[in-house]
């Protein structure tokens, strides 16, 4: 009696699990491990960059010229030496001037890089200051933990020298010199020659110029890299650094090799 009431209940189990049970389990999804997320447009990030803060350290300033007291204060140059506070750049031949060139550019990476998700500090707000002193600019990156530090320039040397190059602080004076800001360098450097510009013909070697006098690379603890555009007084570089387009194009390459570095 016992053992036909146990054959029974387990019939009627059965018939349960096929016609109940294993109906809900063949309804729940099973997990796609190799599923990825649907990006709401083209800027949007490949990986996670929230937090990543990036400063941007346009060179010069445009009011430099009207303060030479400023300018020429002597501040720490980060290796036991001082220099001037900061110099006014250089310009074109038609009188372009770098500030204004630099001003330019790091405004179109800021756009960019923010589109994308970073967080932008900028070492200026303005294209009319004075300041702030190359010691200051070293060390924002420091101040706010940035994950990388881009210092925007053009060069001032002779017509026919051309190119751009990208320093870097060296012999390195910490380990975010030694490996990250290397790091930075090289990837500015290969995104612009990707981009179709053409390395240095007159300073450093392959697009990469290592530096020990400056002092925005001197004082950094965060990855940093200082970029020289090209050469203004060349009519070829020239050219491009004085068209809208070129500056289009000088934004896109640093903001593109940012955003691979970072990632």
């Amino acid at each position: 009696m016992r053992q036909r009431h146990w054959k029974s209940l387990a019939a009627i189990c059965g018939a349960l699990l096929i016609a109940g049970c294993g109906h809900s389990v063949a309804a729940a999804p099973t997990p796609d491990a190799h599923a990825r997320p649907v990006l709401d447009s083209p800027a949007a990030p490949v990986v996670p960059i929230a937090g990543q803060v990036v400063v941007l350290d346009p060179g010069h300033n445009g009011g430099g010229a009207d303060h030479p007291d400023q300018l020429n204060a002597q501040v720490p140059d980060g290796r036991g030496g001082t220099k001037a506070c900061n110099t006014t750049g250089t310009n074109g031949a038609d009188g372009y001037s770098e500030h204004a060139f630099n001003w330019d550019v790091a405004q179109r990476v800021r756009d960019a890089l923010t589109l994308r998700g970073y967080r932008v500090i900028m070492s200026r707000d303005s294209d009319t200051g004075v300041g702030p002193c190359v010691d200051e600019r070293g060390t924002l990156g420091n101040r706010v933990g940035a994950a990388a530090v881009v210092s925007i320039h053009a060069d001032g040397a002779p017509a026919g020298a051309h190119g751009f190059h990208v320093a870097y602080s060296s012999p390195a004076l910490n380990d975010a010199q030694s490996g990250p800001s290397v790091q930075l360098a090289t990837a500015l450097r290969d995104t612009m020659v990707g981009r179709g510009f053409t390395t240095s013909t007159y300073v450093g070697s392959d697009g990469m110029d290592p530096r020990a006098d400056l002092a925005g690379l001197n004082f950094s603890e965060r990855p940093t890299a200082l970029i020289e555009c090209g050469n203004m007084r060349d009519p070829g570089d020239a050219a491009v650094i004085e068209s809208p387009d070129g500056r289009a194009r000088f934004a896109d390459a640093i903001t593109a090799a940012i955003a691979a570095y970072l990632n």
